[in-house]
């Protein structure tokens, strides 16, 4: 059986969105509650796409809003993180209209070395938005990302 490409994992919504209802206390207390919603990879690619030139977003934001979209108290970290990478790979893959991921940073304005190319290739398409990026040991960030962050709404 042939592998799925990008583009199909990001239209496979299953049965997403789904909140499920944790029942273990220390997740409950590290996450805030215990509803936790599980969105599909195409709601990532719908708050992603519409992060204009110049400005930024960052994953934390993200799970936020569709938490509260959602009425659930967290979103899941990690299948955020997982739908981010395949709405970035799928933008790569389609090669027109691009879903502008690059400007979708990590916690603390952080770049993500899983998107296509790793950090070099995002370094460049936000250095050439005008942002400047610093390094932090192995790490890299966009200094002053919070001035240029969008508000979801």
């Amino acid at each position: 059986m042939a592998r799925k490409s990008y583009t199909e994992k990001l239209q496979d919504s299953k049965d997403m969105p789904v909140v499920k209802e944790l029942t273990d206390p220390k997740a409950i207390a590290r996450y805030g509650g215990p509803k936790m919603l599980i969105a599909p990879p195409l709601a990532y690619d719908e708050i992603m796409a519409k992060v204009p030139d110049g400005k930024l977003l960052t994953a934390d934001s993200i799970r936020d809003y569709l938490a509260k979209k959602h009425q659930a108290d967290f979103t899941c970290p990690l299948t955020a993180g997982i739908f981010m990478n395949i709405v970035a790979h799928a933008s790569e893959e389609r090669g027109v209209e691009e879903t502008p991921y690059w400007r979708t940073l990590k916690k603390d304005g952080e770049l993500n070395p899983k998107y296509p190319g790793g950090i070099e290739r995002q370094k460049e398409r936000l250095q050439a938005e005008g942002h400047t990026v610093t390094q932090r040991g192995k790490r890299f960030f966009v200094q002053g990302y919070q001035e240029k962050l969008i508000e979801l709404e």
